[in-house]
């Protein structure tokens, strides 16, 4: 059975601030609504289930994101995960520039969690604390092809 990620879904507290970050980075909006009604109750597994959502894509075109703002029932604050909890972890992104897009994120009061690392003679990486918490992962390749 052939199989492939659709998309990872991120609940944010701020819909608007999170598309700010995630476009400045490079992705693009393909879509943005606000859904509702038993459809949604029955896919998400709850009742009264009412969201604004935005599904952002890569340049490249493989990689999805999609956004949820509940409107109903009220979203539930949590401490932002750390790198070693159970869970989901974290959305990882490959940039051409580390320092540039190091910018793009301190535009939006995002900063890396302790600073730049190299990885071997690969990658120049680094984890960001994003919008709503959420652990962004940069990399930049340092063998270029």
């Amino acid at each position: 059975m052939p199989i492939r990620l659709e998309n990872v879904g991120i609940a944010v507290r701020d819909l608007e601030a999170a598309i700010a970050f995630f476009t400045d980075l490079g992705l693009t909006v393909l879509g943005r609504d606000t859904v509702s009604g038993e459809w949604t109750d029955t896919a998400v597994g709850l009742d009264g289930n009412h969201a604004r959502i935005a599904m952002l894509q890569t340049p490249d075109g493989h990689g999805r994101l999609e956004l949820f703002e509940y409107l109903h029932p009220e979203a539930i604050e949590t401490q932002p995960t750390r790198p070693n909890e159970i869970g989901m972890h974290r959305v990882a992104f490959s940039v051409d520039n580390l320092d540039e897009a190091l910018a793009t994120a301190a535009r939006h009061g995002c900063h890396p969690l302790r600073g730049v690392a190299t990885y071997e003679d690969i990658y120049k990486l680094t984890y960001v604390r994003g919008p709503s918490g959420i652990i962004v992962m940069l990399a930049e390749a340092l063998q270029k092809p």
